[in-house]
């Protein structure tokens, strides 16, 4: 009977225990995140983030993992290979447009692209419209490449047929191809247009002049993961946001976390990050990107009659600045990125009733509400 007794409780002990363990595990699996990224200054965030602390003060345990190009990141997104990722503006959409389920919830760089040509054709090619005739390489699904036929199509120069266009795997590959005179001129972006630059290339057009004020990598995730975990994200984006507070407080600190994950020239990184053509808000900017689509759509990269703006889901961003806002009332730089963000988006949710943050469920699309302006 004694016996029976201790093996009556040892086994609902046993299973609670496993059951216990199982539950912690599956928490720490929820906070372990694999985010993906390019190889550039411009995604120092991700590297100050990590390096200063801040994905693990928000109780984060982060992978950082590395891409050639944005198109391989977004398909390993797509494939669950990864939680998030910063791969342009141009290939998120592309794949939004071709039905994939995921939703922008902020951004990483903006600006930053640059055509790049030799010493002799910088002599004959200054404008868009000097490209026409032209071999031109770029990056694959490149945010720059997207800026660049939309102002050829302005221009009303057909990037189909009065030029050739070549997709390369990676900027070093459009450095090389411009170089040896394989094409005319190379699409790239920072460091590439400084190392262009030194290998004796020039940079005759930037993006800022062709669309001012352009996106550049946004941080994309899956719907199912913004519904599954939406707390986790806004703790993201609070670290990002730290990480960008910080880059901009600290110079020299922000070099070093660049070069420790870069390995690239110290000086090389300052003047890229900090003395070049590069807008480091982590604001979803709606407005943009939804400029960026019209872009697109006008001049037939991409062929959809869908609304971007529910695919973007800017209430991420915004709960975690109110939060780091209030946390520190007296500082300015919230204040001003508030401020900002009330002029770059238009968050398409209502609040639950009693509820004051804003509703994730809804804003990933799983709901029909009406659009309310925010903060206008």
């Amino acid at each position: 009977m004694k016996n029976w007794n201790r093996n009556f409780w040892i086994a609902p002990l046993t299973w609670l225990t496993a059951l216990v363990a199982g539950t912690l595990a599956a928490r720490a699996a929820d906070n372990h995140l694999r985010v993906g990224y390019l190889p550039v200054t411009g995604h120092a965030k991700f590297f100050i983030a990590q390096e200063e602390g801040f994905f693990k003060a928000e109780g984060l345990d982060v992978e950082l993992v590395e891409f050639a190009n944005s198109a391989d990141g977004l398909a390993a997104l797509r494939a669950e290979k990864l939680d998030v990722g910063a791969f342009g503006t141009t290939a998120p959409l592309v794949h939004i447009s071709k039905g994939a389920d995921i939703r922008i919830i902020g951004g990483v760089m903006g600006e930053d692209a640059a055509l790049v040509t030799t010493a002799e054709n910088a002599k004959t090619i200054k404008t868009i419209a000097d490209l026409k005739g032209k071999k031109v390489a770029t990056v694959r699904l490149a945010t720059g490449d997207a800026v660049l036929r939309g102002a050829l199509d302005e221009a009303k120069i057909s990037w189909k047929t009065d030029l050739q266009i070549f997709e390369l795997k990676s900027p070093p590959a459009v450095l090389e191809a411009v170089k040896t005179g394989q094409v005319d001129a190379g699409l790239v972006w920072g460091p590439h247009d400084i190392r262009a630059e030194e290998q004796g290339l020039k940079v005759v057009i930037r993006s800022r002049s062709l669309q001012p004020g352009h996106p550049c990598c946004r941080l994309t995730v899956l719907v199912k993961d913004l519904q599954a975990r939406p707390e986790l994200w806004e703790k993201f984006l609070r670290a990002f946001l730290k990480a960008e507070k910080f880059a901009q407080d600290n110079h020299d600190k922000t070099i070093a976390d660049i070069v420790k994950q870069l390995k690239l020239d110290p000086g090389l990184v300052r003047k890229a990050y900090y003395e070049g053509y590069l807008d480091q808000s982590s604001d979803p900017n709606q407005a943009g990107v939804a400029k960026f689509w019209q872009t697109m759509l006008k001049s037939e990269f991409v062929t959809s009659d869908l609304d971007i703006n529910k695919f973007i889901v800017a209430s991420v961003y915004k709960n975690a600045l109110d939060q780091l806002a209030k946390e520190n009332p007296a500082e300015p730089y919230w204040k001003n990125l508030e401020q900002a963000f009330a002029k770059r988006n238009e968050l398409k949710t209502a609040a639950k009733p009693g509820d004051k943050r804003l509703s994730l469920a809804r804003a990933a699309g799983t709901e029909e509400v009406p659009r309310v302006s925010c903060c206008r």
